[in-house]
C-alpha cells in the first residue's frame, strides 16, 4: 500500500514530477510529461503496478533527516541503520535533452547493505515491457521497451529478475558511492549516453538556486513563499509554459470515496493566478511566458474555449476509468482525463482578464493579438450573459447562477473598461461599463440574502460558499464592506470545520451531484487568512496562517485538502492552487500591496 500523501517528495525536470516516498520508493512517475501514462504507479495500486525502491536492507532502518538541498528539488535523505548511516540523493537533470532520474547512495558511517527493487510497468501499470540486457559505451544496461517508449536503467550491478520485476543487493562503506540512472527515450532512437552525475547535479542545483535568488519576498512567511513559488515553477513545463494543477491523478478528496480526479492538466484559472503571483514576487519574464500560454490556449473561436487544456494546449481530455487500478488506499475509481474540460464555467474569462489587467499595470504591453483576443472573450461573456454555469468547483449537478461566477463576469467587463479608459486601448468602454453596472446591481439583488445578511452560493439560495471570499480580491466591493463582513460571519458559522479549517461548501446539500464527503480545502482557508488580514484581524490571520503552514510536510509541500480527524493530507499533491493561495495570504499579512490593489479597491464603487 502507498504511504501517507505527506510522506512523499516532489522531483522535477520542468516536464514531469515523480513522487519519492520517505522509505525510498518512487511510487509515481510519468515519462516524459506530467500527463504521460505512468511507468511507476504503485501510488494508485500495489508494487506490481510499478515502483523503484532503493533502501537499506535493515528493516529497522530509520530516516533521520530529509530535505531539499538549498532552494532546489534535489532531495537528500539520511538513513540510520544498525550497520551505519547512508545518504541518498534523488533528482532530475534540468535543461538537458531527454528525461532521466538520477539516484546516488553515499556511505557516511559503517558498512550498510541496501537493496534495489525495480518494477517498471508502462500504461499505468497495465502492461509488462520487454526486458533485455544490452552492452554499449555505457557498459551494461537493463533496457525496457513497450511500443514507442523505452527506458534504460544504468547501474552496477544490474538487478536480476524476480517474480514481479528486478532486484539487487549492494553495500556501501564510508566515502563510497553507488549511482543509478533511469532514462526515458523513444524506442526508435539509439540508446542515450549515460548522464554524468556530478555535472547534472551541479547544473540542477545551479538552476534552482539561481531561480530562487530572484524571488522578491520578505516577512515571517518568506521561506514558505519561496518554496511555494518554486513548486509553481516545478509544475510548469519548461517549453510550453503550461502549469499543471498537480502532478498526480486520483489521490482522493475523501478516503475510500469516488471524488478522485485527474489534475495533470492546465487550468486557465491556475495560469492566471500564477501570473499574478510571479509578477508580485519579481518574475516578470515568467509572467509573460504564462501569459503567452494563456493566449495560445485561448486562440480560436471563443465558443470553443475550455476551462482547462493539455500542457501544450491540447483540447481533447476525455475522462475514462482505469479499472485495473484499485486506487490510493482503495479509493476508486482511478480516472485519467477530466470531463470538466467541457463544462461552461462563467468565471474563467474574469480570471484571465484580471490577471492581464495586472500585467498591464506592471508595464506589460498589449499587442494586436492579445488585446483582440481579450475583446473577443468579452464578446463571449456578453453572448452568454444569461447562461447558468457549473461554477468554480466544477459541480457535476445542475447548472445555476453561481454568485462567484457572476462576480467574475463583472470583473471581466470591469477590466475591459479599465483597459480602454486607463490604458488607451480601443473598445466600447461605455457599453462594457453598462453591462458591468447591470451585473453589480443584479448580484446585490439576487446573490445577497438580506434576511441572512450574506452572499449566497447561488441566486435564491441559502447556503454559502468559500468562493465568495474572492469578491473583494477582484474589487467587487471592499474587504470591510458590510455585505462582505456579514458573509464572512456566515462562512465562519457554516463552513469552518474541525481545527478551524474551511470547507468549500456543504457537500451534503447535493449541489455537486456527487456523494457527500470531503475535507477542508486548503486554498479556501488561505483566502480566509487574507480576508482577516485585510480587515484588521491580524491576530486571527496569523493564528490561522500558522496552523495552515504547519500542515505542509517537512519539505514545504501542500496537498489540496487536509483530513483533520486523521491528521493527514488528502487530494492531489502537491497542489498548485494551495500554494498560490498561501502566497496571497502571506502577502496580505505582511502588508504587500499586490499589483493593482489600489485600483481594485477603487473598483468597489464602479464609475
Amino acid at each position: 500500500m502507498a504511504e501517507p500523501i505527506e510522506d512523499y517528495a516532489l522531483l522535477s525536470d520542468l516536464a514531469t514530477g515523480p513522487l519519492v516516498s520517505r522509505r525510498g520508493s518512487i511510487d509515481w512517475l510519468c515519462f516524459p510529461r506530467f500527463d504521460s501514462p505512468s511507468v511507476f504507479g504503485a501510488l494508485l495500486g500495489t508494487a506490481e503496478h510499478g515502483r523503484w525502491v532503493i533502501a537499506p536492507e535493515d528493516t529497522a532502518a530509520e530516516v533521520v533527516a530529509r530535505h531539499y538541498m538549498a532552494s532546489s528539488f534535489v532531495l537528500e535523505t539520511i538513513w540510520q541503520t544498525s550497520q551505519g548511516r547512508v545518504k541518498v540523493i534523488d533528482f532530475m537533470p534540468v535543461g538537458r535533452q531527454g528525461s532521466s532520474l538520477l539516484r546516488r547512495v553515499v556511505g557516511l558511517d559503517g558498512v550498510v547493505r541496501l537493496s534495489q527493487e525495480y518494477t517498471i510497468r508502462p500504461e499505468y501499470g497495465a502492461i509488462k515491457p520487454w526486458m533485455s540486457r544490452v552492452r554499449s559505451s555505457n557498459g551494461e544496461t537493463l533496457l525496457a521497451m513497450a511500443g514507442p517508449d523505452a527506458w534504460a536503467l544504468h547501474c552496477e550491478p544490474l538487478p536480476h529478475p524476480y517474480p514481479h520485476g528486478h532486484t539487487s543487493s549492494f553495500a556501501v562503506s564510508v566515502g563510497e558511492q553507488s549511482d543509478f540512472e533511469l532514462a526515458w527515450f523513444p524506442s526508435y532512437r539509439p540508446l542515450p549516453e549515460r548522464t554524468n552525475f556530478d555535472e547534472a547535479l551541479q547544473e540542477a542545483l545551479g538552476y534552482w538556486t539561481t531561480w530562487a535568488e530572484n524571488c522578491r519576498q520578505d516577512g515571517p512567511y518568506s521561506p514558505m513563499i519561496k518554496r511555494s513559488l518554486l513548486v509553481l515553477r516545478a509544475l510548469t513545463h519548461f517549453e510550453t509554459g503550461g502549469i499543471v494543477a498537480a502532478p498526480t491523478t486520483s489521490l482522493p478528496e475523501d478516503f475510500g470515496g469516488s471524488r478522485n480526479w485527474d489534475y495533470r492538466y492546465c487550468w486557465l484559472r491556475d495560469a492566471a493566478l500564477t501570473l499574478e503571483s510571479m509578477l508580485t514576487h519579481g518574475y516578470e519574464s515568467e509572467a509573460l511566458k504564462w501569459r503567452d500560454w494563456l493566449l495560445r490556449a485561448l486562440a480560436g473561436d471563443p465558443e470553443d474555449m475550455q476551462i482547462m487544456y493539455g500542457i501544450a494546449g491540447e483540447r481533447y481530455l476525455e475522462e475514462r476509468v482505469l479499472e485495473h487500478l484499485p486506487g490510493y488506499d482503495g479509493a476508486a475509481p482511478v480516472r485519467i482525463g477530466n470531463a470538466a474540460a467541457s463544462q461552461y464555467q462563467a468565471d474563467v474569462v474574469g480570471e484571465v482578464m484580471v490577471s492581464l489587467e495586472r500585467l498591464r499595470l506592471a508595464g506589460g504591453r498589449e499587442d494586436s493579438f492579445s488585446w483582440a483576443l481579450q475583446r473577443a472573450l468579452l464578446s463571449f461573456v456578453e453572448k452568454h450573459f444569461d447562461d447558468k454555469d457549473f461554477g468554480l468547483w466544477e459541480m457535476r449537478g445542475s447548472t445555476r447562477y453561481f454568485t462567484h461566477s457572476r462576480v467574475m463576469m463583472w470583473a471581466a467587463f470591469d477590466c475591459g473598461v479599465r483597459a480602454v479608459r486607463d490604458h488607451a486601448l480601443p473598445g466600447p468602454a461605455d457599453h462594457w461599463a453598462k453591462l458591468r453596472d447591470n451585473l453589480h446591481e443584479e448580484i446585490l439583488s439576487h446573490g445577497f440574502n438580506q434576511s441572512l445578511n450574506t452572499f449566497t452560493q447561488s441566486y435564491g439560495g441559502t447556503q454559502t460558499d468559500a468562493a465568495l471570499l474572492v469578491l473583494p480580491q477582484v474589487g467587487f466591493l471592499a474587504y470591510d464592506d458590510k455585505h462582505m463582513l456579514g458573509t464572512v460571519a456566515r462562512i465562519e458559522n457554516e463552513l469552518v470545520a474541525g481545527d478551524g479549517l474551511l470547507m468549500r461548501y456543504l457537500t451534503d446539500t447535493g449541489v455537486d451531484g456527487l456523494e457527500p464527503g470531503e475535507h477542508p480545502f486548503l486554498a479556501c482557508s488561505f483566502w480566509l487568512v487574507e480576508q482577516y488580514a485585510r480587515t484588521g484581524r491580524q491576530f486571527d490571520a496569523r493564528k490561522l496562517m500558522d496552523k495552515l503552514v504547519r500542515l505542509a510536510n517537512e519539505l514545504g509541500l501542500l496537498s489540496e485538502e487536509f483530513d483533520t480527524a486523521a491528521n493527514r493530507m488528502a487530494g492531489n499533491f502537491p497542489q498548485a492552487f494551495s500554494h498560490l493561495a498561501l502566497v496571497r495570504a502571506a502577502d496580505a499579512i505582511h502588508g504587500v500591496d499586490r499589483l493593482s490593489l489600489a485600483a481594485i479597491q477603487e473598483a468597489g464603487n464602479p464609475t
